[in-house]
């Protein structure tokens, strides 16, 4: 750590003092400033008013400007909405005023310190030994895999998991609007976007860097969240020969994530009729892996759903097989992500690829012999 960095590490600590003990505190999840009065934690994914409050408004805002210095932006009148980092990682978001009309705004959302594997997911309740073993191996077998959910649902947090089963041999690209993602591969090569400078130069967008990433021979792709016409580049790739691409979108189902999917396609400004790009969607997007939040705060898996492609000419559509739904658990005592019975078009995959041996728990899930 350089002797800057120190000096930033040391001012945004002091300045943050009034939510301090929240940053440590390993049971909160998320801190939202709404104002210098009014402070939220969120606690094992329950929302609760702290008593915690900022002196004045100067000092929430003096904060702010710390936070965004440190990652060499500034928090001007032009900008009223930024996003940032911790100097431990914690994703920060900023919106000032007049657009926050409570004050100055800031949301927190904690940098896990200990990395949680799959394996931690299936402990939680939130996965089935199953399902985890399933993913592993179509991660391993290169799949492209969506995951889909709400905010603070828990989407960076199952690919932070998901990103265990690739091998270490491999070179991973990472895109993110603000690092977030944590990769234990010793070949991880990160970008984060940039907006531009007042002169509207210097800046790079995930677009951008998503473009550059395909000249620099990546074994592997992921994008932290897909918010606009970054997804068509994101799909063509998939389809060209840059498989095993990860990323998150927000959406409530597996079909709403493929329309949002082919919306934010759109956006690109390249022209393209709508079978042909659903034609591609398909063809690119392997699983959907979709995760919600409960009212009690408990994030779940919900379904892991197989794409494929139905109809033809002007009427192709998605065809979405659900490999595993969250249903009534057998003693009825709760709920618990259940295979139906549907094996994915690949199950043939892990004994074609020498992975049969990694099959356990998961046989039901792929053809009889792997």
């Amino acid at each position: 750590m350089s002797a800057g960095t120190d000096i930033y590490t040391a001012t945004i600590r002091r300045l943050l003092e009034p939510i301090g003990a929240f940053l440590e505190d390993e049971s909160v999840s998320e801190v939202l400033i709404n104002g210098p009065s009014e402070i939220y934690v969120e606690r094992r994914g329950r929302l609760e008013r702290s008593d915690a409050s900022f002196a004045s408004a100067d000092d929430l805002e003096a904060a702010a400007r710390a936070i965004a210095q440190y990652v060499s932006k500034r928090l001007t009148p032009e900008e009223v909405s930024m996003e940032a980092r911790l100097p431990d990682g914690s994703r920060v978001h900023i919106v000032q005023t007049p657009a926050a009309r409570n004050g100055l705004c800031i949301s927190v959302r904690k940098f896990a310190r200990s990395r949680l594997r799959i394996e931690g997911l299936v402990a939680s309740g939130s996965l089935t030994a199953e399902a985890a073993e399933f993913l592993a191996i179509a991660v391993a077998l290169k799949k492209n895999v969506i995951v889909s959910g709400g905010t603070g649902s828990g989407k960076t947090t199952l690919l932070n998991c998901l990103s265990g089963a690739i091998g270490s041999d491999e070179r991973i690209i990472v895109i993110e609007d603000s690092s977030e993602l944590q990769f234990q591969q010793p070949h991880v090569v990160g970008f984060e976007a940039k907006a531009p400078g007042r002169n509207g130069r210097g800046g790079a967008s995930i677009r951008d860097l998503f473009r550059a990433s395909l000249r620099m021979r990546p074994d592997r792709i992921v994008v932290g969240e897909c918010r606009g016409g970054e997804a068509l580049d994101m799909i063509q790739a998939m389809t060209s020969g840059h498989a095993g691409s990860l990323s998150t979108c927000h959406a409530n189902t597996p079909m709403d994530a493929l329309r949002r999917l082919e919306t934010m396609a759109l956006m690109s400004g390249v022209e393209i009729p709508l079978h042909a790009l659903r034609s591609q969607v398909a063809s690119a997007i392997d699983l959907i892996v979709q995760i919600e939040r409960r009212a009690d705060g408990v994030r779940r898996i919900t379904q892991i759903t197989e794409v494929a492609q139905e109809g033809e000419g002007s009427a192709i559509d998605y065809r979405c097989h659900d490999l595993f739904v969250l249903a009534p658990s057998p003693d009825g005592t709760g709920e618990s992500l259940a295979h139906t019975g549907h094996r994915p078009s690949f199950s043939a995959e892990p004994g074609r690829y020498g992975m049969a041996d990694r099959i356990s728990v998961s046989r039901a899930c792929w053809l009889a012999g792997n």
